[in-house]
């Protein structure tokens, strides 16, 4: 595949928030749950055993997802090659809203605090400047799902 079209997969991939390999999903770091791989039937409640069944059961059927994986956009003319992986998501306030995970240019994908999905939030740069990030919730999540706190 040719680099055009690779950045043009990768590009949509963000623009829907659609995950993909150990970037965005880092081994013992990414929760099933979080990283929204229920809604894409990538958990079987009913059957098979597996690492993490026992939490991931669990935080199901409480019904209480904190994080989410989410598509994020950034503000002003700064890209996310100026971002560290891992890079702490802040509310204007100064409060943790999550954490920065991948991307191409302006798009990209992080785990987002729901309480804080709605808010416009910011994440320092390598360069140490404060960068507005503005998170989306995919139309293709399920309608319950859509409704942040």
């Amino acid at each position: 595949m040719s680099e055009r079209r690779r950045g043009g997969y990768h590009r949509h991939r963000y623009t829907i928030g659609l995950p993909e390999g150990a970037t965005d999903l880092p081994s013992g770091v990414a929760l099933p749950l979080e990283s929204n791989i229920v809604f894409m039937n990538g958990i079987s409640f009913s059957k098979g055993c597996y690492i993490g069944q026992e939490l991931t059961a669990r935080t199901h059927h409480t019904g209480v997802v904190r994080k989410r994986l989410m598509p994020v956009r950034l503000g002003s003319s700064f890209t996310t090659a100026n971002l560290e992986e891992g890079a702490p998501l802040q509310t204007q306030g100064g409060k943790p809203a999550g954490k920065h995970r991948s991307g191409l240019g302006d798009l990209g994908l992080s785990l987002v605090r729901t309480a804080h999905a709605k808010e416009e939030l910011t994440v320092k740069s390598r360069d140490n400047k404060e960068v507005a990030l503005k998170a989306s919730v995919p139309e293709w999540w399920p309608e319950d799902a859509k409704v942040l706190n």
